[in-house]
């Protein structure tokens, strides 16, 4: 037997798991809503004060700038893994998203590490 494609009225056969992917999708634009979040207040260290030395201004704009633009790839990748999950569940076969993990894993680490940078130059000034 091979693996028959629903049409799109027939998605009610899989209420549970297409409700299990919209949560697991608004879990991940939480995700996004947060770490976008993180970015205006590391972006916002640069307004606040004049106190902080260039470099400390530096930190905290790569911090800002590259968690908002994290917080946007986020949401588009849990869009684009929605959408397959989606088409993966109507066709019975199913992937995971390994590349959105791992993506999101390194992008968070690097920002991570410029915050701790920045934390540490605060602490020296």
């Amino acid at each position: 037997m091979g693996v028959s494609t629903l049409n799109p009225g027939d998605e009610s056969k899989f209420v549970q798991q297409h409700l299990a992917n919209e949560r697991t999708f608004l879990a991940w634009i939480r995700t996004s809503i947060t770490i976008v979040g993180l970015g205006f207040l590391a972006a916002g260290i640069v307004f606040r004060s004049t106190s902080y030395g260039d470099i400390g201004h530096r930190l905290s704009a790569v911090a800002g700038i590259g968690a908002v633009l994290l917080g946007g790839a986020v949401a588009a990748l849990a869009t684009k893994d929605y959408f397959a999950k989606r088409r993966g569940i109507n066709e019975g076969a199913f992937r995971s998203s390994a590349f959105t993990i791992l993506f999101v894993f390194a992008a968070l680490g690097i920002i991570d590490i410029v915050l701790l940078m920045l934390v540490l130059f605060l602490l020296e000034s």
